[in-house]
């Protein structure tokens, strides 16, 4: 049965892709009409799977199975539906289907649970719209930031008053908070987004741990001028040295083992015939362990101290993110080692987590664990997003059985 269902995830991917804020390309960011339509969208076949669903507090579309009685604590499936601007059709959403199906297979099969199946399909976990990711997975695990209901996104509309305007209450907030002792575990496929299954062409690993990740905004400050009339010996030219600590933060990355990205700069004023006397640009650094991922930090702080003194320049950094490195439970990783096996894959692999996800805020709360699938090109947040219908068989084929495994042992 795997490759009809494998078809039918595939058709629901590119009916949620169909959801978008924008004609030519794929963008649904948290609290938007297109994010209301994904809700109902996915409410509709979690509820023909079986499911009980709600939109929780925090804009979750969340089903529930229950287990053998009612009201037993809860083993979490799930992903994210919203997306980055010009997204692929499989990041987050693939989970969120695949977790669907599992229950849907669970509920005809008689097999007796003995903890009730929830799907959450996360409200945000890019931060496309209001710069933090993770507000859907850290609202339900209760570990909320007050400080957020202030963030504005490129409309000046602030986190609370699009609450507001999707029809939810501030106030409420705590009721998407879950309880430890309601949950005994998080389970999440997700594209690789990365190339290690496909070099070694694989279709699935077992995750073991997310990288930790710190974002930071930088700025460099020097003196704007005229381009003709300005001499070398007198510039103080800012996009010059924020060239430099590019170069350099790419030179630093490398020799710690760790993954520094400028993803954005833009010079100030902006001219053409003018010396840039402003640049602004990102810095996004992930490691296996947050020990090299600060090593490195600071590397890149002294490194451009250095530079901006040698050509009289200014520095600055604020830290915009930060997600400390989190392990997968050991014990849910076994099951999803063992429902790779079950697929015909007698040594799985496994290996961290490059990315960011959901799990991150998810592990304040309960243990977890992630099924890995292989993407072509491990091309990710990109329309070039691709996946095979029998990659897709494999993974819903291993997730059930991951599923199974903790039945068995629960």
């Amino acid at each position: 049965m795997s490759a009809p269902e494998a078809a039918l995830i595939l058709e629901r991917c590119n009916d949620l892709a169909g959801l978008s804020s924008q004609p030519d390309r794929l963008e649904r960011v948290h609290l938007s009409p297109e994010h209301r339509a994904a809700n109902d969208l996915v409410a509709r076949w979690m509820t023909e799977a079986g499911l009980s669903t709600w939109q929780d507090a925090a804009g979750n579309q969340c089903g529930r199975l229950e287990g053998s009685t009612p009201g037993l604590p809860a083993l979490l499936l799930g992903s994210h539906i919203d997306t980055v601007p010009d997204a692929g059709r499989y990041d987050g959403m693939l989970g969120v289907l695949l977790a669907i199906a599992v229950v849907d297979r669970l509920r005809g099969s008689g097999i007796v649970l003995p903890f009730a199946l929830e799907v959450v399909a996360f409200s945000d976990e890019e931060g496309t719209r209001f710069g933090t990711a993770l507000l859907g997975s850290r609202a339900l695990a209760g570990t909320w930031n007050e400080e957020w209901w202030q963030l504005t996104d490129k409309d000046g509309i602030t986190l609370a008053e699009a609450f507001q305007d999707f029809g939810l209450d501030p106030a409420r907030l705590p009721g998407a908070f879950r309880r430890s002792e309601s949950v005994i575990g998080y389970l999440e496929a997700h594209i690789e987004q990365g190339m290690q299954l496909e070099d070694a062409d694989r279709r699935l690993a077992v995750v073991t741990s997310i990288a930790g990740a710190r974002r930071f905004a930088l700025t460099v400050t020097g003196t704007a001028g005229h381009a003709g009339g300005t001499p070398f010996d007198r510039r103080r030219d800012a996009l010059v040295g924020a060239s430099e600590l590019v170069v350099a933060i790419e030179r630093l990355s490398k020799e710690t083992g760790t993954i520094g990205t400028v993803g954005r700069l833009q010079a100030f004023p902006g001219g053409v015939n003018v010396i840039p006397g402003r640049v602004e640009l990102s810095l996004d650094l992930r490691a296996e362990f947050d020990a090299d991922r600060d090593d490195c930090l600071e590397r890149i702080r002294t490194a451009a101290e250095e530079i901006c003194t040698r050509r009289r320049l200014s520095f600055a950094a604020t830290e915009t993110y930060r997600a400390d490195a989190v392990t997968c439970d050991p014990g849910l990783q076994a099951a999803i080692g063992a429902g790779i096996r079950s697929t015909g894959d007698a040594d799985p692999l496994a290996f961290w987590s490059r990315a960011g996800h959901d799990g991150v805020a998810v592990s304040a709360l309960t243990r977890f664990a992630m099924l890995f699938l292989r993407c072509r090109g491990g091309v990710s947040h990109h329309p070039d997003e691709h996946v095979t219908a029998a990659d897709v068989a494999a993974a819903l084929d291993a997730y059930e059985a991951a599923v199974r495994q903790l039945v068995s042992e629960y």
